[in-house]
């Protein structure tokens, strides 16, 4: 037996607080069947560091080209209803100018820089609460330095 066959490996991915003049920057995609909102995230993939992945999925899902500042969180979730497991790092980006936004990834309906008051108002419409989780945490102002981060990659 391979060493490591029958451990537990949860999913990991990352996700992205873009913020510029108190707004966030959240993706509408389409998860079954429905319309959701979401931070740019995505999975982790092979032979990837963390901010290669952050950097990657923020530009396939934004067409942004920018770069992390600083984490603020690492998420241990469960879905229940998908019976999946998430090990999530939320990374925050905080923009100078409001930038345009152009999705490269066919998935992504469209972006939407919205105040928090309307992303509380579109709760119900969440792919999962780390969205809201994500951005309550980086609100209270947590701040993970980036060389906290160690690849061999």
């Amino acid at each position: 037996m391979d060493h490591g066959s029958e451990q537990f490996k949860p999913n990991t991915t990352v996700a992205a607080i873009i913020t510029c003049d108190d707004k966030f920057l959240l993706v509408e995609e389409l998860e079954n069947q429905l319309n959701v909102y979401n931070q740019p995230a995505g999975h982790l993939e092979a032979d990837e560091s963390l901010i290669t992945a952050i950097k990657r999925e923020v530009y396939e899902e934004t067409g942004l080209s920018i770069s992390p500042d600083y984490l603020s969180g690492i998420y241990y979730f469960h879905r229940p209803e998908l019976n999946l497991y998430f090990l999530r790092f939320c990374f925050v980006f905080e923009l100078s100018q409001l930038a345009p936004c152009k999705p490269q990834d066919d998935e992504i309906i469209a972006n939407h820089w919205l105040t928090l008051k309307q992303i509380k108002s579109r709760a119900s419409q969440h792919r999962s609460t780390m969205v809201q989780t994500c951005i309550d945490d980086y609100l209270k102002g947590v701040k993970i330095p980036l060389s906290a981060i160690k690849t061999n990659l």
